[in-house]
């Protein structure tokens, strides 16, 4: 699947591995999240970087005291009705500060780019590569957003506060 980073397709460096398989030394991996956390004090030692895959339907802040171990935060999106990895990507750069990579994972369609870059998601893997190619389209369609977001678009209230309040960013 290509991986999709601030619009532009890249390699992606992470090897995903399974519970069952061993490490491999010397290169990034994406583990998912009980493996994580049961061998979270031995990968404290591990000298390539460590990401994880954190599943929808389990509080974000249970990562919390982890953020500083990990290089690579993806978050699941199991079908396309189920929009709660929008909420985990917004608490984990709002709340939680996390400003390293965040990766949408899952059933991603082109129809969600714009929306997980405005959560937060700096990196999306698609599901085909002629989405990737219509990833800039895709976030660009739209210029008037009426709802705050991670990103630097300000909201269509925020724009005219500015015009007309001296003091407000814009």
């Amino acid at each position: 699947m290509p991986l999709i980073e601030n619009g532009h397709i890249i390699e992606d460096r992470f090897v995903r591995v399974s519970d069952e398989d061993a490490l491999p030394e010397g290169v990034p991996v994406l583990i998912g999240v009980d493996r994580f956390l049961k061998e979270a004090e031995a990968l404290k030692g591990r000298q390539a970087p460590v990401g994880v895959i954190w599943p929808n339907n389990r509080p974000i802040a249970g990562i919390a005291p982890y953020l500083g171990q990990l290089s690579l935060i993806a978050l699941n999106f199991p079908s396309f009705r189920d929009g709660r990895a929008y909420s985990q990507a917004r608490l984990l750069r709002e709340r939680l500060g996390w400003t390293g990579p965040l990766r949408a994972i899952g059933n991603v369609l082109r129809d969600q780019f714009l929306l997980m870059q405005r959560s937060g998601f700096d990196q999306v893997e698609a599901v085909k590569e002629a989405d990737a190619e219509a990833f800039d389209e895709a976030v660009h369609r739209y210029t008037v957003f009426y709802q705050p977001a991670t990103d630097e678009r300000p909201s269509l209230l925020r724009q005219r506060l500015g015009r007309t309040l001296p003091g407000v960013a814009r």
